[in-house]
């Protein structure tokens, strides 16, 4: 009886990889692996002004992924799907996809990129102005705030004055930061553009740090026969 009970022990096993939830999205379907019954998907975070959808989380974070917007139908679905999952539908090759999960956790965590922090962003561009408060008769201090498009910094309450980081004030009206561009009416404006969030690649030396020790080795080894056939001989 003993030998019936480990013989059926890996069938059943098996039956109970098969059983499992599946989660069915237009084009996939794969079966999902949690670590426990209770086990719990991670959250889905809000969208942001400045980041409303997928196309944009894409388009900030750079590196080409703009280009799989198509394959994700809802920002749930982005932030859903496994890894095993982004591989069938085709993000190519494996470092792609984890940048896409390194940046959608850290999304998750609140770490946005430049921006981040904008709440009034009308067809992907935020209006920059320039907010004077005066401390004392002798000394005025100048700050960048974020107002509603054709608004100015008058028109707007303080208490709903929106300070953003990154971005600070040059002279006596002008906006300087990463891609803000100068209007004629003072201040900046700040539009979506491609890996405005983008984690740059470093550049590697003799083949990164796997293969460093053997591409050095091979160099010496070169550089040490040439040496001696430039003197005529192995001494």
């Amino acid at each position: 009886m003993s030998g019936l009970r480990m013989r059926l022990s890996p069938l059943r096993s098996t039956l109970g990889l098969l059983l499992r939830p599946q989660i069915t999205a237009p084009g996939l379907r794969l079966q999902t692996r949690w670590s426990s019954k209770n086990a719990q998907p991670p959250p889905v975070p809000n969208t942001l002004p400045l980041v409303p959808d997928v196309e944009t989380f894409l388009t900030v974070i750079g590196r080409g992924l703009r280009q799989h917007a198509a394959k994700f139908p809802s920002w749930e679905a982005l932030f859903s799907l496994t890894s095993d999952q982004l591989r069938e539908l085709g993000l190519e090759p494996p470092r792609t996809r984890r940048y896409l999960l390194r940046w959608r956790q850290r999304f998750r965590e609140g770490k946005f990129g430049i921006g981040g922090d904008l709440q009034h962003v009308e067809n992907g561009k935020a209006t920059l102005k320039v907010l004077e408060i005066e401390k004392n008769p002798l000394t005025r201090i100048r700050t960048v705030v974020n107002v509603p498009a054709g608004k100015e910094v008058e028109d707007i309450p303080p208490d709903e004055h929106v300070r953003v980081a990154g971005y600070h004030v040059k002279g006596a009206r002008t906006v300087v930061g990463p891609y803000a561009l100068p209007t004629k009416e003072g201040g900046a404006l700040v539009s979506v553009t491609e890996g405005m969030w983008e984690d740059r690649r470093g550049h590697k030396v003799d083949g990164g740090e796997r293969r460093r020790a053997e591409v050095r080795f091979k160099r010496r080894v070169a550089e040490r026969k040439a040496a001696r056939e430039k003197r005529g001989g192995f001494y």
